[in-house]
């Protein structure tokens, strides 16, 4: 039973083969594309997930689309119509659009793939739930997903069980925690549907000041984490802004301009905003434990991409055990999409758990070998060390304790948002001024955000205040106390983004300015050569610990082929790059860094 699962032209379209209900492969277009957050069909997605099966389109089963287009231009047609005329300007971008692609999807998935077989349609939250239970742990559980907007509903809860999710309840637009956090966002000059994380790495150097205006002025915000949004401070009804005058006058004026300096009301913002979020997350969790019963969560959406939030609902007991869909944004509706024509239209049961979560490390791209990597280097007579691999390990060790950066490419590509151990950046994360030099020498990125450290699991106890595995860097955790240090003279009284000047554990790299850090532990079984370059570097350091960060630059997806990897090192900052067995330095290569044009524009976000 083949299915291939599809999402598409909404925000990080992507495509995932599955076959008698276990993940073959998914990947998001934007890989292939190099277009950052690709909506478009994602053709060279299917097809890569296809030949990663080796089936073609022809023999699939069922082709399944993430959400239903009619409902979803229903309510797009209703929304522009109840706010006329304001919403014209809105109308007349988003109908030529519906009108001319999106609402026709069996024709264009016939002719794009190929494909005269049976198409099938899961509803938006659907998909989400399926994405966050048929690949988790566990064989029951309570799913809570919480993103923008689907069809209508824009967060959901229910029970998955054995074969099947049903939905109990759900919140529907305009009323949305996605697009409330989207608006503050867009106020603090971060795009839409991408600044999101950069808001939540700032919340730490602000206060929560302007929490309770938010409470109090725009929301109606009930026990049950349900809410009604004020929309008078709102523009995203009819209209091509997210937030209205009346937001601006609330809040101090307009909103900051893109690349302008951060002032204090951004930091502010950002930590109220997340306050908020944090308080209705956990609100709505307490109900869905209420109602359900149930010991275990799954969630899903791009709300459960905010990982502070997740580290908080762990923390508070609400549940006993928590699993997280690694791609929980759009992109994950794919996998959603298959998982429910797989289960509920086909029958077919749930592959066996073993206590492990079914996607296997979320590494479900395309593998490049040593003798296709290394045909590429000869081809463009890069010069390189082929290694075997104790030897390469080793040197890759020296390296990083020098305090070189490493880009680390190997294996199957990372499916979701996150670099997991096969397209990284690495460093040594003991450094103090390492945060600072790869978020500005390498990301060209903003020096405030914060880097993830990647750990064998069998030492993340010894590191971090975590009892369980957190594979997919989805989890926020405490520091242990016995790792921090306390700040030097003077700097106890630092404010704002000056702290990051502060010195705050062994691991400075990777500590966020409360002593938490966004972590990711390394199993064996799923990475094992990331887990024994990590393993190696605790005995040669004492410290099992590196900075992990994505394998790309501030704009760019990240990267996906041995070319896409060696422009990006070529042109960065990056000391040295490993691509599969083969040793790169950049100071042997024979074109400088700055005449490297990758031939992908720089979109400053």
């Amino acid at each position: 039973m083949d299915v291939l699962g599809i999402s598409a032209w909404y925000h990080d379209s992507a495509a995932c083969l599955l076959r008698d209900g276990r993940i073959v492969a998914a990947a998001q277009e934007e890989r292939f594309s190099r277009r950052k957050h690709d909506p478009r069909f994602p053709l060279r997605a299917a097809r890569a997930c296809l030949a990663e099966g080796g089936i073609e389109a022809a023999a699939l089963d069922a082709v399944a689309f993430y959400d239903k287009p009619f409902p979803k231009f229903e309510r797009i047609l209703d929304t522009h119509l109840a706010v006329a005329p304001r919403g014209l300007p809105g109308f007349l971008q988003a109908v030529p659009l519906w009108l001319g692609e999106k609402l026709w999807v069996p024709d264009l998935i016939s002719r794009a793939l190929g494909y005269a077989g049976k198409i099938l349609f899961a509803e938006h939250h659907e998909s989400h739930a399926a994405s966050a239970f048929f690949p988790s742990p566990f064989r029951e559980a309570a799913f809570l997903t919480v993103d923008g907007v689907g069809e209508w509903a824009t967060a959901s809860f229910g029970v998955g069980r054995e074969e099947r999710v049903r939905i109990d309840a759900e919140l529907r637009f305009p009323h949305s925690l996605g697009l409330l956090y989207t608006a503050f966002t867009t106020f603090a000059g971060f795009k839409a549907n991408a600044g999101e994380y950069k808001l939540m790495g700032l919340a730490p150097y602000g206060e929560p000041r302007y929490a309770g205006v938010i409470r109090d002025r725009l929301l109606d915000l009930k026990e049950d984490g349900s809410f009604r949004m004020n929309m008078e401070y709102f523009g995203y009804l009819g209209g091509l802004r997210m937030t209205s005058a009346r937001f601006e006058r609330l809040f101090g004026g307009p909103p900051r301009r893109p690349e302008a300096p951060l002032t204090r009301r951004e930091l502010d913002l950002a930590a109220s905003i997340q306050a908020v979020t944090e308080e209705i997350v956990l609100r709505m969790a307490r109900h869905v434990r209420r109602e359900t019963g149930q010991r275990r969560l799954c969630l899903a959406g791009g709300v459960a991409l905010n990982c502070v939030a997740n580290g908080k609902l762990l923390r508070s007991g609400i549940f006993d055990d928590l699993w997280i869909q690694p791609a929980a944004g759009d992109a994950g509706g794919a996998l959603g999409a298959a998982c429910v024509a797989t289960h509920h239209h086909f029958g077919r049961p749930l592959p066996p758990k073993a206590g492990r979560d079914l996607q296997r490390g979320s590494l479900l791209g395309r593998a490049y070998g040593d003798g296709e990597i290394g045909a590429f280097l000869r081809e463009r007579r890069l010069p390189h060390a082929a290694l075997l691999e104790d030897r390469l390990l080793d040197e890759v060790v020296e390296l990083l304790a020098a305090g070189q950066v490493v880009g680390w490419f190997q294996g199957r590509s990372e499916f979701g948002p996150r670099a997991l151990g096969n397209r990284s950046i690495l460093g040594d994360p003991r450094a103090p001024d390492m945060q600072r030099r790869m978020n500005l020498k390498i990301k060209f990125r903003e020096g405030f955000r914060p880097f993830a450290p990647a750990v064998p699991v069998e030492d993340a106890a010894a590191w971090f205040e975590l009892d369980r595995e957190s594979p997919y860097m989805l989890i926020v955790a405490p520091v242990r106390e016995e790792r921090r240090r306390p700040p030097a003279p003077g700097q106890e009284r630092l404010e704002g983004l000056d702290r990051l000047a502060v010195t705050r554990s062994e691991i400075p790299a990777v500590t966020h300015v409360d002593h938490s850090a966004r972590v990711q532990t390394v199993h064996p079984d799923d990475n094992p050569r990331f887990h024994a370059l990590l393993r190696r570097f605790g005995a040669r350091t004492g410290c099992p610990v590196l900075v992990n960060t994505s394998f790309n630059v501030r704009g760019e997806p990240i990267v996906e082929t041995p070319l896409d990897a060696w422009r990006c090192f070529a042109r960065t900052g990056m000391d040295a790059l490993v691509l599969g067995g083969f040793l790169l330095r950049k100071a042997e290569q024979p074109v400088p860094a700055d005449a490297v044009d990758s031939g992908v524009p720089h979109e400053l976000d």
